[in-house]
């Protein structure tokens, strides 16, 4: 294994430690204590933790498995049924007690929860992708903590065949996460599976993606829950494409969020080679399908350009082709060369209505008001000069 790193566990912890955006998921065994029901002991734990580090001043993401779970376990089953509108209907019974218990233990310790459903559905659609994403940075600058689960009453080969460490992975890409925590009942990698050979070693830090990973984590999940170290490993190397290192730890370990962010070396941490604003100025650099441009004047060009602004529709002149909210757009001066690029907040329809015009129009003018920018510094990148 030339390519596990061990001596990069230092690195992945200050990693952890500096990390102000985080989002933790937990798998179905630990939140259900192997499906006996919701454990409120954990969760209450848990809670503790997300408060405290929101006090900190980071800014925390649940992801939380059990919904299924909690709904069998309500319904008097003891194995997790295949059929779908089975699953779907646990998924619903479930869900009440799920996020009843989260607000429950969070509000006792001053901290606001909101519960957010998603599916892979959201996440592939750009409109959907940035309203999402637009929600949860709200609920982050508000001081919340969301609690998220995948959607499981409308979904269907999600339910199936997904797993909760995919949406964690893929909530933080959408969030631009620093850290994905992903709390399991296993203290995190081996070699190879330790209870079947006796020269496994564990594994403290390694390069997230790396492909030799794969082939020491295969297994199934337990009955409760889905996926295993696989899909752990798959959710690592997803994350690391917007530049969030992945974390594997015990989720009973004491205190092992608290830990973890003062800089403790728990379990195993996947390290993103790729900074997170460098992978999210890339994605929007090589993308080759732009559906359209807006023209801006000398004053909005040179604030891009040299000062890192947003662009926002009052130094638009004129907008180009047909786009839809969350479509990657090229910025233009007066003179046509593309200055920058990046993810319109506004379909073309509607930026056509905004030129020239300040945020305090935009309500009068689109009958609603989103962000007060065309495209946000955070999704603009500068053309390669």
């Amino acid at each position: 294994m030339s390519q596990v790193l061990d001596s990069t566990a230092s690195e992945a912890a200050d990693l952890v430690r500096q990390a102000r955006r985080i989002v933790v998921k937990v798998g179905s065994s630990l939140v259900t204590n192997e499906g006996r029901g919701l454990d409120e002991e954990a969760i209450r734990h848990w809670s503790q933790q997300l408060a405290a580090l929101v006090q900190q001043g980071r800014e925390l993401i649940m992801v939380s498995s059990g919904a299924i779970a909690e709904g069998m376990k309500r319904l008097g089953w003891s194995k997790r049924p295949h059929e779908v509108n089975e699953l779907q209907a646990a998924a619903a019974v479930g869900q009440m007690g799920l996020v009843q218990m989260y607000e429950t233990q969070l509000r006792a310790c001053g901290v606001g929860s909101a519960q957010v459903l998603l599916t892979h559905a959201d996440l592939a659609d750009r409109e959907r992708y940035l309203n999402a994403r637009s929600t949860l940075r709200t609920l982050l600058q508000l001081g919340v903590v969301p609690v998220i689960n995948e959607n499981d009453t409308v979904v269907n080969d999600e339910i199936k065949f997904g797993d909760n460490d995919t949406l964690g992975a893929l909530v933080a890409n959408l969030v631009e996460a620093d850290v994905l925590i992903i709390l399991t009942d296993q203290k995190g990698l081996y070699t190879a599976d330790p209870r079947r050979d006796p020269a496994a070693r564990f594994v403290h830090a390694a390069r997230a993606g790396d492909p030799a990973l794969e082939a020491m984590a295969g297994g199934a999940g337990s009955g409760i829950g889905k996926g295993g170290m696989i899909t752990k490993i798959l959710a690592a190397k997803r994350a690391a494409a917007s530049g969030a290192s992945t974390v594997i730890a015990w989720g009973r370990e004491p205190d092992v969020l608290l830990r973890l962010c003062a800089g403790e070396a728990i379990g195993t941490a996947l390290v993103a080679q790729t900074a997170k604003h460098q992978a999210r100025k890339r994605w929007i650099s090589d993308h080759l399908q732009m559906r359209g441009a807006v023209v801006v004047d000398d004053g909005a060009a040179a604030k891009i350009a040299s000062e890192g602004k947003s662009l926002l529709p009052i130094g638009m002149t004129a907008v180009e082709g047909d786009f839809s909210r969350g479509d990657v757009i090229a910025v233009r001066d007066a003179r046509g060369q593309e200055v920058a690029r990046g993810l319109a907040n506004y379909a073309s329809s509607e930026a056509r209505l905004l030129c020239r015009k300040s945020s305090a129009d935009f309500e009068r003018l689109l009958g609603y008001t989103a962000e007060p920018e065309m495209i946000h510094r955070d999704n603009l990148v500068l053309s390669r000069g």
